[in-house]
């Protein structure tokens, strides 16, 4: 088990990716923190967790709340004296195929809130716990989208080009600690088939069918947590800086 002893806190743990990285890290022999507003999804995590016999637990969390965050953590912390592994996975996909001129303030917002002050957030209370580590490792589930192309949503774009740049502040500012940004190509979240929903939509076209095609090429969401899970064991101490991905 590569991950045997670690904990490791996860934010978007209920679904997609960090679901996906939740259940392997627990295989791994890691005990997962799992972050998510979404209850019912976070509790079915949970579940499968512990019914193949790994540890886990689950906090209903709002990552664009201080207060909310800044809770949980100080529960985190009353049973875990350390934080091995971080990962930033919580996002949101808000004003999809509406441009720069029509893109409403609110859906900036709200895709700002949670994916670039969300991170912050939960990264800036989760320092203690990280440098008592010693050693840790922060991955910060970014996209291809504002790195290295646009997105359907400007919002999406900036909020991901924000947390890739990010990466640089927080290595200098987390002592013992190794960040990666890892930007994910075209994978089959829940996230992203909605987001070709919204296409086909916007373009006249049966969102069922679209949805069932993109199934067809996308990649699978344990794709990555088998990178995730490398970069945070002791065999990708060697690797450095942002890894893109199909």
């Amino acid at each position: 088990m590569r991950l045997k002893g670690k904990v490791a806190l996860i934010t978007g743990g209920a679904t997609g990716i960090g679901r996906a990285t939740a259940e392997l890290y627990a295989a791994e022999g890691a005990y997962v923190v799992i972050l998510d507003y979404n209850a019912p999804e976070g509790r079915a995590a949970l579940e499968v967790i512990t019914k193949a016999g790994g540890q886990a637990e689950f906090h209903q969390t709002d990552v664009r709340s201080a207060q909310s965050v800044e809770a949980v953590l100080r529960q985190v912390a009353q049973h875990h004296d350390h934080l091995d592994i971080l990962v930033c996975s919580a996002g949101v996909l808000k004003g999809a195929f509406k441009g720069v001129a029509g893109l409403p303030e609110e859906d900036w917002d709200a895709t700002l809130d949670t994916n670039l002050k969300g991170t912050y957030l939960v990264v800036r209370q989760a320092v203690p716990l990280l440098e008592k580590a010693g050693q840790s490792v922060i991955l910060l589930i970014a996209s291809g989208a504002g790195v290295r192309g646009g997105s359907s949503s400007l919002a999406y774009a900036a909020s991901k080009a924000g947390m890739h740049g990010m990466q640089y502040n927080i290595e200098s500012g987390v002592r013992g600690a190794r960040v990666h940004v890892i930007c994910p190509g075209g994978i089959a979240t829940p996230l992203k088939l909605e987001n070709i929903a919204q296409g086909a939509e916007a373009a006249g076209q049966n969102t069922a069918r679209a949805v069932e095609e993109a199934k067809k090429t996308l990649g699978d969401p344990m794709g990555i947590a088998r990178i995730l899970t490398f970069l945070a064991s002791a065999d990708g101490d060697y690797v450095r800086g942002t890894l893109f991905t199909r």
